[in-house]
């Protein structure tokens, strides 16, 4: 299970054979404190690509932000 935000609006198609592919660019935050005391924050990018049915889904449903 990944939690974060959309960095675009999702991006529907479909295969010649007719199969709904989506994908969509999502942005996580993890932070905690270095041994110093200090505060850091690091931003991970992850690409995902829903498949049929799922994939109208997050289509239909997803937007950015």
């Amino acid at each position: 299970m990944i939690i974060g935000r959309l960095t675009r609006d999702p991006e529907a198609r479909t295969t010649p054979q007719g199969t709904a592919v989506t994908s969509f660019s999502l942005a996580t935050n993890f932070s905690w404190n270095d041994s110093s005391g200090q505060r850091q924050d690091k931003v991970e990018y992850h690409n995902v690509v829903a498949w049929r049915k799922l994939g109208e889904i997050c289509a239909q449903y997803l937007k950015k932000g």
